[in-house]
């Protein structure tokens, strides 16, 4: 481990991110890059053309069995019966047996008995275990195989993810990358595995958490760095991960932590959309989450005439000075150029309400805006 760093690790692309002087924090407990330069010209970058992210910290599993619909459908709070055509992606939440988030996925059907999910690095550990946990309560017929680079056995080759994200990420792909072309007439939320001879095994999923079009790549570990330097010469920049937090952000997209955890409904979070309470499937975390419905609703707050970023857990007060909720994350737009934040209001509180946000010592006027701020560039 490189000194000053002991107890975090580091993704296939390490050495790429290290040539460009890359700006290297700790991001989850792994040695990525935060910055290459200016972080507000990398977010411009994403949001007027093109830039890729190492989101190798990730987690890819792969599941598979007779029975890897039944076991999912009891862990997914998403119906897992939309996943008919091979491809298709679904996002759910993972609930603990109390109604909270343990971890927030995407998961594609490739095939009847093979089911991938995306897992957050933070949480990898503790959703495999619950995964493994659940499926032997279950007596099902299902094998976890974990493809990030300190999960992996030896029968298995690591996988490595790099998502582009931006208007033009999708030409400058298929210069890239011609075998990619396959994914050209993708929906959103669809996949495809593309047999590169050169590259083999390549996974191109039409996702990605920016509110910017584009792929999120999912290949063979040992080509992660020539693809990664292919992809630089089409003209995508690398951009970090603090430019994907504002960018995220901005598009009002959740991060597992911050805007909900294992105590947090998906109800209170913002998320009941993806939450099967209508069909008679059961499963976890199902009954307490009715139990509990919604108490609390997730909105965004423009601040108004001022740039200072509320901490997470700062208060949120309607006009008269009563608490009426509190920020999750928040930072500065630099596409609006103002501070925005999202937060769990009260559900009384109405869009287009004006609020007050302590920052520190100051009390800020705010707005309650739908989410998304920013998406596709406005």
């Amino acid at each position: 481990m490189t000194k000053g760093f002991p107890h975090w690790q580091q993704t296939p692309l390490y050495d790429h991110h290290s040539l460009l002087r890359a700006r290297i924090g700790d991001v989850e407990g792994w040695k990525l890059p935060v910055a290459y330069g200016s972080q507000i010209e990398e977010h411009h970058t994403v949001r007027e053309d093109a830039g890729m992210f190492d989101m190798s910290h990730m987690c890819v599993v792969d599941l598979h069995g007779p029975d890897v619909r039944m076991v999912l459908g009891r862990l997914l709070a998403n119906d897992i019966g939309k996943l008919k055509t091979p491809g298709k992606a679904l996002y759910s939440c993972m609930l603990n047996m109390s109604g909270g988030v343990i971890d927030d996925l995407i998961v594609y059907y490739l095939a009847e008995q093979h089911f991938r999910a995306v897992l957050n690095a933070r949480m990898a550990a503790v959703d495999i275990e619950w995964i493994r946990a659940k499926i032997v309560e279950a007596k099902g017929q299902v094998t976890v195989v974990p493809r990030r680079q300190d999960w992996v056995t030896e029968e298995v080759e690591p996988l490595a993810v790099i998502a582009v994200q931006g208007p033009k990420a999708r030409e400058k792909v298929f210069r890239a990358i011609p075998a990619a072309r396959r994914a050209e007439k993708l929906k959103p939320f669809n996949s495809t595995i593309v047999h590169d001879p050169e590259f083999g095994e390549l996974m191109v999923a039409r996702t990605g958490k920016t509110g910017e079009d584009g792929f999120e790549l999912l290949l063979l570990a040992r080509h992660a760095g020539r693809i990664w330097e292919m992809l630089r010469s089409a003209g995508i920049d690398p951009v970090g991960h603090e430019a994907w937090d504002t960018l995220r952000l901005e598009a009002g997209v959740h991060r597992n932590g911050k805007d909900m955890d294992h105590h947090t409904s998906p109800l209170d979070a913002g998320l009941g959309w993806s939450v099967d309470l209508d069909s008679d499937r059961d499963f976890f975390g199902k009954s307490a989450v009715c139990a509990r419905r919604q108490t609390q609703q997730f909105v965004g707050l423009a601040l108004e005439g001022s740039a200072a970023v509320p901490p997470a857990h700062s208060t949120v007060t309607d006009e008269g000075g009563a608490v009426i909720g509190k920020v999750t994350s928040a930072t500065y737009s630099p596409t609006l150029r103002i501070a925005i934040a999202l937060a769990r209001v009260a559900p009384e509180i109405t869009i287009g309400s004006h609020v007050n946000v302590q920052v520190y010592r100051n009390k800020i006027a705010a707005r309650v805006v739908r989410t998304p701020f920013v998406r596709s560039g406005s």
